[in-house]
């Protein structure tokens, strides 16, 4: 299709701005966000100060609760132990044998354009950007694209992945993906940034939002076919009504000339990742929305202008220029549309009439993602991160309980229980001393990065927490009314999961480049690098494993980057064994324990890649890379089941100088081509099961 110099594109593989990523990705992902001022100028409390005072998915089960999720067992409040020095690792350790789900052999680091994968290993993509989803949507031509067609077809940049069962055929599965932008640049032919058509702006609002797509299993092979035109198949795009639920509904916050109620919200952008709730409904969290509205930086009443800066609103014309055609994304024109985006939304893949809801209760930032757990007593609890440098760790816990069973009361009941509770975000406090928390990456002398933490109110129904604030100003601007009371300032805290096996839960805090930088916070024991541009993944306890707790314990099990490096921490595992890893951004957990980390950016010049680690004893911290994604791609996802990996292929190609015209991959249609994100779906030769 486009004839590529490959010397050419060789040369242009990893220039980039920030880790990993090229400037390309950093304008249409996050709006260029690391260029930015950090929205958060509060003065809270870094760890150093604190210790210095101190001185010291769905299992579609017709019972209605989802296979894994973890009702509790019983713990003391405490940070896990630390593994043992590599030194002392027992012989097993050393040899490098692996525990059970994690036996294949690393990938190594490369720079290829394809999904690399283990020996022993197949990969099939399910579906790419363009492919029908819905009857009648014509097969994907990339030279005559409609809005009407992308409607009807699989979107673009498919970032969380869900693989559902099927309500009706043990042969099929659901499979649920978000698409969280779009990049015009390398999606359309003679595209001008600068003076986009109206179709090409339709088209863009069209590839966002979300897919779901019945797919049929092979049982010999395990590969999976897309049905186009079933019944659950649909698409949820910039442009489909979402009902505002919870107790920021009709607020005079979210009312619009359009929506003069304040419960009607068009679309959902920048859907990052997600989880399942255990009543087999899927969250998915709208996160860097900024950067899709205009004239911010025009604005003056200075209440406003400092709402819209918190969350990174500022300056002219939006890199899209949506609001050439659609009033909604000028902040002139519609001053609350802003407040319509930030949400965790929710929807219900098993039934297209359910229209999908924002859920206020669980407040507005960048969301990364949402990961529900159930706690003992049936009340849901939910995780998330808020993806930015410096911003804060919340969770939900609901004030109802679930109700089991899949009657058509239970169902709707249990619909509504994110629209009540109350509403928390996290303060962790380290336990070294503050001189040994001195930005260097060194473990402190007690030989791990450790403490303890509390959840701090904010809101509950309508009663607010936070002086000077209304619980409906809490919701609506969560990110102003976490500064007053005080919580750690994180490095990027991006996927926030509980683990379905010990309910422990893991935080992926992808990097923070900024810290130690200016004025900016400094290093302490949980976020211990200044510059630091390999990230880390906290491991956090709750008080008696009891996820409504107050208080919880938390430790690093890994300070990322190169393992010869001494910033480096792999959970106590020798680091010889290792495979390096930067910039963790998704987990998932397979039916064995294991954590798996999908990677965003990585700082050390290879391409991303998907990572298993070892949670429990003396393997704890082995580390091990299992893919690869094509190059300037970003690993997203992942679902990591007993016989399939799937994983979302994001923004294939997007490097400096691509364009449709100069595409710089050709994955995943080979020569010729244009690159489209696409979802992979990686078995075992003969279907076996995964790493055993």
């Amino acid at each position: 299709m486009h004839p590529q110099n490959p010397e050419r594109r060789r040369l242009q593989l990893f220039p980039s701005v920030h880790g990993g990523r090229s400037a390309m990705t950093c304008l249409y992902r996050c709006g260029d966000a690391c260029s930015h001022p950090v929205p958060n100028t509060s003065d809270n409390e870094y760890l150093g100060d604190v210790i210095a005072k101190a001185v010291s998915r769905r299992g579609l089960f017709k019972g209605g609760v989802a296979a894994g999720l973890v009702v509790g067992a019983t713990g003391a409040l405490a940070a896990p132990a630390a593994a043992a020095d590599a030194d002392d690792a027992p012989a097993s350790a050393r040899w490098g044998r692996a525990p059970r789900g994690l036996d294949f052999e690393p990938v190594a680091p490369n720079r290829e354009d394809a999904v690399t994968i283990p020996e022993g290993y197949e990969q099939q993509v399910v579906i790419a950007w363009g492919d029908p989803v819905l009857e009648g949507a014509p097969e994907f031509d990339p030279e005559n694209q409609t809005a009407e067609a992308q409607a009807g077809q699989f979107g673009y940049n498919n970032d969380y992945v869900a693989l559902l069962p099927h309500p009706d055929s043990s042969r099929k599965k659901v499979l649920v993906a978000n698409h969280e932008y779009s990049d015009e640049v390398l999606m359309l032919p003679d595209y001008d940034a600068a003076a986009p058509t109206e179709e090409q702006i339709r088209i863009g609002l069209a590839a966002h939002g979300l897919s779901v797509v019945t797919v049929q299993e092979d049982r010999r092979t395990g590969a999976l076919t897309p049905v186009v035109g079933d019944g659950l198949n649909r698409r949820i795009t910039a442009e489909t009504p979402f009902v505002i639920a919870g107790p920021a509904a009709g607020s005079d916050l979210l009312k619009t000339s359009a929506d003069p109620e304040g419960t009607t919200a068009l679309g959902t952008l920048n859907n990052c990742a997600g989880g399942m709730t255990p009543w087999g409904t899927v969250l998915s969290g709208e996160e860097n929305f900024n950067q899709y509205f205009a004239n911010a930086g025009a604005v003056t009443d200075p209440v406003q202008k400092a709402r819209l800066a918190r969350y990174g609103l500022s300056g002219g014309a939006s890199s899209r220029k949506w609001e050439t055609y659609d009033k909604r994304f000028d902040v002139l024109q519609e001053p609350n549309e802003p407040n319509r985006f930030g949400w965790i939304v929710e929807i219900d893949p098993y039934d297209p009439e359910w229209a999908p809801r924002k859920r206020t209760a669980l407040g507005r930032f960048k969301h990364e993602g949402a990961g529900p757990r159930l706690a003992r007593d049936g009340r849901v609890v939910v995780y998330m991160g808020d993806d930015e440098r410096f911003d804060y760790m919340y969770k939900f816990v609901s004030k109802e309980k679930m109700r089991t069973g899949n009657s058509r009361r239970a169902r709707e009941h249990n619909r509504k229980l994110l629209d009540e509770g109350t509403l928390y975000v996290a303060k962790l406090t380290g336990d070294s001393p503050a001189a040994e928390i001195d930005g260097s990456g060194a473990l402190p002398s007690d030989g791990a990065f450790d403490g303890s933490g509390e959840w701090i109110k904010l809101a509950s129904g309508d009663e607010s927490f936070v002086e000077g604030f209304t619980a409906e100003e809490v919701y609506v601007f969560t990110r102003q009314a976490a500064d007053k009371v005080g919580p750690t300032k994180m490095d990027r805290p991006e996927d926030v999961e509980p683990s379905p096996k010990t309910g422990k839960v893991y935080v992926a805090l992808t990097n923070n480049s900024n810290r130690g930088t200016g004025t900016n916070a400094k290093a302490d024991e949980a976020n211990p690098r200044h510059a630091n541009r390999h990230g880390q993944v906290l491991e956090l306890t709750e008080r008696h494993n009891d996820p409504t707790a107050l208080t919880f314990g938390w430790n690093l099990l890994l300070v990322c980057g190169d393992p010869a490096a001494a910033d480096t921490y792999f959970g106590g595992f020798p680091k010889d064994q290792v495979s390096p890893i930067s910039c963790p951004d998704n987990v998932a957990f397979d039916p064995h324990g294991n954590l798996w980390i999908s990677t965003d950016g990585n700082a050390l010049g290879s391409n991303d890649g998907l990572f298993a680690v070892a949670l429990e004893g003396s393997y704890r911290g082995m580390t091990k890379q299992f893919l690869t994604v094509p190059v300037g791609a970003e690993t997203c996802g992942p679902v990591v089941q007993e016989k399939h990996i799937l994983v979302a292929a994001q923004h294939p190609g997007e490097l400096t100088g691509a364009s449709f015209e100069n595409p710089l991959s050709e994955w995943p249609d080979g020569p010729g081509s244009i690159p489209r994100p696409a979802i992979v779906n990686v078995t075992k030769e003969g279907f076996d099961s995964i790493g055993c």
